[in-house]
């Protein structure tokens, strides 16, 4: 079970150092499995290579021994992309997580061809990374190819939300060596339950015993106690709903005493409320989780 670490920020929009160091300390505490850097979570798309990188230098530091880094290396340009993915491997991450590039629509072929550059030139384990709602999105038999024809291509981490994909991935493994990876919370039981290997969850970022609970809870097989964590889950889920999705994990965070910073959008008078309304919400919530 991976947490998704967001980015805490100064006023003048750089990353707050003290305050990520803080999180890392946190989520590692609370004794997930590893930390993923660079994803959504993160708001990736604006944040600097270099608060990136000093990121990556920050966990590197702090990770212990038998936990895990994953991190994503999703960028404007292939440079950065590789600049990440070096950065990453020379800190010791398992693998790199790689979004499909923004903004632009491709086909399905230069995806491909993209991929297959990325791994190829850093020639260390690359986990795909189908982020559709943001990014190029990855048809399941184009990410199968993949996973089957590049050396490099070693598994998946899957934001798409879409449950079929969970018995396609798995029955297309058969017994090769794919990591799949749920990216959706919501899916998080139906994932392990289906054969897949962990989470990379969002909602970790600010409350990592719930995700950690639940799969805990599958590998023992207690099924009711599953079905009560995803559904307390769940309700969160549909909170989650009323904001951008980072913005909800940082305010999760300011909840439990981590100063997250300004977002990096001026705040409408609606929005502010929208704010304070989770904000209220959530403190309640985690008292739930706690005596779950």
């Amino acid at each position: 079970m991976f947490a998704a670490v967001a980015t805490p920020v100064r006023d003048d929009g750089r990353m707050d150092v003290a305050v990520f160091e803080r999180v890392v300390d946190f989520l590692i505490g609370a004794r997930v499995h590893g930390v993923c850097l660079g994803g959504a979570t993160s708001e990736y798309p604006q944040t600097t290579v270099a608060d990136r990188e000093a990121a990556i230098d920050a966990v590197r530091r702090r990770l212990p021994d038998g936990r895990a880094l994953l991190v994503g290396i999703g960028a404007p340009t292939l440079r950065e992309v590789l600049r990440l993915g070096d950065r990453s491997f020379s800190a010791g991450a398992a693998a790199v997580l790689l979004p499909m590039p923004m903004f632009f629509r491709y086909a399905q072929a230069d995806l491909r061809a993209y991929c297959a550059e990325v791994s190829r030139t850093l020639h260390k384990p690359c986990l795909l990374y189908d982020l559709p709602d943001f990014t190029n999105p990855l048809q399941p038999e184009t990410s199968i190819a993949f996973m089957r024809d590049e050396e490099f291509i070693t598994g998946i981490k899957d934001s798409s939300g879409k449950p079929e994909n969970l018995s396609a991935f798995a029955g297309a493994r058969d017994d090769r060596d794919w990591t799949l990876l749920v990216g959706h919370d919501r899916l998080v039981a139906d994932g392990l339950h289906a054969g897949w290997d962990g989470t990379v969850s969002g909602v970790a970022g600010f409350c990592p015993e719930l995700p950690l609970a639940i799969y805990n809870s599958v590998a023992r097989g207690d099924g009711a106690r599953t079905t009560a964590l995803q559904a307390l889950l769940d309700e969160l889920l549909v909170q989650f709903a009323t904001l951008p999705t980072p913005w909800a994990v940082r305010v999760g965070l300011e909840v439990r005493g981590f100063p997250m910073g300004p977002f990096p959008l001026p705040v409408s008078a609606e929005r502010a409320r929208d704010v304070e309304a989770f904000r209220t919400w959530v403190r309640e919530w985690l008292e739930r989780v706690r005596h779950a």
